[in-house]
């Protein structure tokens, strides 16, 4: 498909306390500008201070690409404020960057191929809800650990049940558990001894951190599963944190459940492939 078909609005979204992403932000600016086909690019609010430019909120942006310049936190916290879908390409300016295919010095050819050839990949999301109310989506993973408050008890583990689809899976008691999505396989949940899992898998990674039990091992269940876990004593100061973004008290006696969201998040589709990516990265 070509840049007259598919792309003509373009947003831009760039890690604000890293001021070469910010200047990277002015420098794709200018090279989208020169672009006959490309009709508008807007900048998030904090981006657009930083270059000094007028911007909206990430959950104003309406865009055919959004460019995320920075981590792969900076790109989790955006698809997670976007209130409609939008494809994403992201620029690595942070650590691993695992969801960033473009770097700092490849990002205009990368650009350029995209704009020539717009092709979309969808990425699982996890739709969360706590005793019913509704919390943000996950991209990676949803994080139930034991203690978020520095003064709480240390190596202290707190037991739950884990059901899938109304079976018992495990009733344990742990550190945590971590709860992902095939994107996510490569973050928390592999640092916590999970599988790696090709994204194009439609499954959710179930991994206890630190069990008790010799037996609790980790799961990959069937993505139309609904997961429910029910904490049984949580400690003060558990929580739920999805993507290292949201934080929200878990509680004795409350009920997560966990499906696959509706709507999944959008990346761009570059000439790196899932397995090239693992060993670059890994």
């Amino acid at each position: 498909m070509s840049t007259e078909e598919i792309v003509k609005r373009v947003g831009v979204v760039a890690r604000y306390d890293k001021p070469d992403a910010i200047k990277l932000a002015g420098r794709i600016r200018r090279h989208l500008e020169s672009i006959p086909a490309i009709e508008d690019v807007i900048f998030d609010n904090d981006t657009a201070a930083g270059l000094g430019t007028g911007g909206v909120p990430i959950e104003e942006m309406r865009a055919d690409l959004l460019i995320v310049i920075g981590g792969d936190g900076t790109i989790l916290r955006t698809i997670q404020k976007l209130r409609t879908q939008i494809p994403i390409l992201g620029v690595n300016f942070g650590g691993v960057g695992f969801l960033a295919d473009a770097t700092p010095v490849d990002a205009f050819a990368m650009i350029d191929q995209v704009l020539t050839d717009l092709k979309i990949e969808e990425r699982m999301r996890l739709a969360i809800h706590i005793n019913g109310n509704s919390l943000p989506r996950a991209t990676n993973e949803a994080v139930i650990v034991t203690t978020m408050i520095a003064t709480a008890p240390p190596a202290r583990m707190f037991a739950f049940r884990i059901l899938v689809d109304d079976h018992e899976l495990d009733c344990l008691r742990a550190d945590g558990i971590v709860i992902a999505t095939p994107t996510g396989s490569t973050a928390y949940a592999m640092s916590a001894g999970g599988p790696i899992i090709d994204p194009r898998v439609d499954g959710v990674i179930i991994v206890p951190l630190a069990p008790y039990k010799l037996s609790s091992r980790p799961w990959v269940v069937c993505a139309d599963s609904k997961i429910m876990v029910e904490p049984i004593h949580a400690l003060e100061g558990a929580a739920i944190v999805i993507d290292g973004q949201h934080t929200q008290p878990v509680h004795a006696g409350d009920t997560i459940a966990i499906t696959k969201a509706d709507e999944p998040a959008l990346f761009v589709t570059t000439k790196w492939q899932f397995y090239e990516r693992v060993r670059s990265k890994l």
